[in-house]
């Protein structure tokens, strides 16, 4: 956490608005170096502490500053291209962002992980509207005022949680560990308005539907790196803090009610996001709502159990990793083309032939075509709902994957195929691609390729400790 915190630090200071941007990947690079010294070996966590690399930090938290790292490298050369816009305050906000999040995946504690994610939710503001129109500040008061509602229902129900706890007589502790070994002694009132609050407040972050009406904006009108490190690491962090909810509810007895909602939730989200992306013209927003669904898949597999949460564990990787190159090619498309929607885009191919390409590769990746992460990662989700025999839910699944292939293959092939639309300035020329561009969405791609083909054994080892910290029992 350190290290991104002092080059934010650093980078607020520094002058030259040309050479500042060098500053992301040697910072990134720092935190991947220790983040992975730290995976692969994890110093054991004292009993109670607020904070520690305990087994879902081990398992999560390297999938954020991957994201982060190749990211940086794409926001380099972004940002050269973007040189009559001043950066001081988007790149200290980007690494600020990342130190916070560090902090969000290792907090044990109910209050320093709220601390942290309302931090990370404000340092998230100057990066959305990063592009100065009124349409980027229209979405980012949209994320403000959604996200400070959600932020303001998890204080609520970190405040129900503590009382629940001290109403039984306990000491106020808000250590996770010390609330789940007060086990059933939380029944009650105050528990189940906890956890709907947190689940409504938290799911909020992660875009889970109905609470998910910012994301479209924000992801649409941010840059596409922006959108990469939201949809990756904002989520993520979201979604480790209703595990570690949930956690407390399963030692309360209360875990049946919890996995109910999030399966409910979960489905429902999946089915909102497929019916958009069968309407909406727009692909950046498309990305926004395949983000909705993919959250829906992460409910769906916390809620089936240990197999389940290993599966959704693994998918977090997938998802960031695919969604990182679908973020960082959307926007090359959507710089060359200076527009976004169907009837304005066509023949993306011809004026941008290797972002379109990542595009189209990330998009089959993304629908779970083999054999990418995406597909190994649900068809594990697939195999823990067969083997706890819900048929119902393995319906809806399939029946939400399918709509959702159809609507992002209509869109994505719209915009890539056919002739370049004659509105569009230069529309008989190829868009020049520098490496920087089309570098980072590439390495994004292999490595959901390497995933899906051959994950390495001390990553799944640590999302089946995760797993079995968060879902002791199947």
């Amino acid at each position: 956490m350190a290290i991104p915190w002092a080059g934010a630090g650093l980078a607020l200071g520094w002058r030259s608005n040309g050479t500042r941007p060098r500053l992301l990947p040697a910072v990134c690079l720092a935190h991947t170096f220790l983040t992975f010294w730290l995976f692969l070996a994890p110093p054991p966590p004292s009993v109670r502490a607020w904070m520690a690399f305990d087994a879902p930090a081990r398992a999560l938290l390297p999938a954020v500053s991957l994201l982060f790292l190749l990211c940086s490298f794409y926001a380099v050369a972004y940002l050269r291209l973007r040189a009559e816009r001043p950066n001081r305050v988007f790149i200290g906000s980007w690494l600020g962002l990342l130190g916070l999040l560090s902090l969000a995946l290792q907090a044990r504690h109910l209050g320093l992980l709220w601390i942290a994610a309302e931090g990370a939710t404000l340092a998230t503001v100057p990066l959305l509207h990063f592009n100065g129109t009124a349409r980027a500040y229209e979405a980012t008061w949209k994320y403000l005022l959604v996200g400070g509602t959600g932020m303001a229902l998890c204080l609520l129900g970190s405040f129900c949680l503590g009382y629940a706890s001290v109403y039984q007589g306990g000491m106020g502790d808000l250590t996770f560990d010390a609330l789940a070994a007060q086990g059933r002694l939380l029944q009650g009132p105050w528990l189940t308005t906890a956890w709907v609050l947190l689940l409504a407040g938290y799911g909020t972050k992660m875009g889970l539907a109905p609470m998910h009406t910012w994301k479209p904006d924000a992801y649409g009108e941010a840059p596409g790196v922006v959108g990469a490190v939201l949809a990756g690491g904002l989520t993520t962090m979201a979604f480790v803090a209703i595990l570690r909810a949930k956690q407390v509810m399963a030692a309360a007895g209360a875990g049946g009610m919890a996995s109910t909602t999030m399966l409910a939730l979960g489905l429902f989200s999946m089915l909102v996001a497929a019916f958009f992306l069968l309407g909406t013209p727009d692909f950046k927003r498309m990305l926004a709502y395949s983000s909705v669904e993919h959250m829906g898949i992460l409910s769906l597999g916390a809620a089936l159990g240990g197999g389940g949460l290993w599966a959704a564990l693994f998918h977090v990787w997938s998802n960031s990793l695919t969604k990182g190159a679908l973020f960082l090619s959307a926007g090359n498309l959507r710089r060359a083309a200076g527009a976004r929607t169907i009837p304005e885009v066509s023949g993306m191919i011809w004026r941008c032939p290797v972002s379109a390409r990542l595009m189209v590769v990330g998009m089959l990746a993304i629908t779970a075509c083999p054999p990418f992460g995406p597909f190994f990662s649900e068809l594990n989700l697939m195999r823990a709902a067969f083997e706890s025999a819900r048929s119902l839910v393995m319906a809806v699944f399939l029946a939400g994957l399918l709509l959702a292939f159809l609507g992002m293959t209509r869109l994505v092939f719209a915009v890539v195929d056919g002739r370049p639309r004659r509105a569009m300035p230069g529309s008989a020329t190829t868009v020049p691609e520098s490496p920087g561009l089309w570098l980072p969405p590439l390495l994004f791609l292999l490595a959901s390729l390497l995933l899906g083909l051959a994950a390495p054994a001390a990553l799944t080892d640590a999302w089946t400790a995760a797993a079995r910290q968060l879902a002791p029992t199947p």
